[in-house]
């Protein structure tokens, strides 16, 4: 969806699927959850998306306000992310967008599963 072309919609649905409309973000903020998640270690969880595109979708997140970018001023640098109260919100839909999926299709229950094994808890340690 082009951001731009929708970003000064009054439709609440155009400017969440503005923000959400890309098909990583969704797997992005599941990922994160309750945790701080620093960025190497979103980049091994997902290691099926480029670290180029990984970086824009976390940014396009932190700029609608859904994930926070806390950086520390060490060597090496260290960047940790984590949702937003607002980003908090969509996990429980998401997780109904998950049961209305497997409703329609019982095939997705092998994918929810494989979704949920990235749920583990994330090591805080230094990549």
């Amino acid at each position: 969806m082009n951001r731009e072309k929708f970003a000064y919609s009054s439709c609440p649905l155009v400017k969440a699927m503005t923000a959400l409309g890309s098909k990583w973000k969704p797997i992005i903020v599941c990922v994160i959850r309750d945790k701080k998640v620093r960025f190497g270690q979103l980049a091994a969880i997902m290691d099926v998306i480029s670290r180029k595109v990984l970086t824009d979708q976390l940014r396009e997140l932190e700029a609608d306000g859904i994930l926070i970018r806390e950086e520390f001023k060490e060597l090496p640098p260290r960047v940790e992310y984590s949702l937003t109260q607002k980003g908090l919100d969509l996990l429980p839909i998401f997780s109904l967008l998950e049961e209305w999926e497997t409703k329609y299709d019982p095939q997705s229950e092998v994918i929810h599963s494989v979704v949920h094994s990235l749920h583990e808890p994330v090591l805080t340690e230094k990549d």
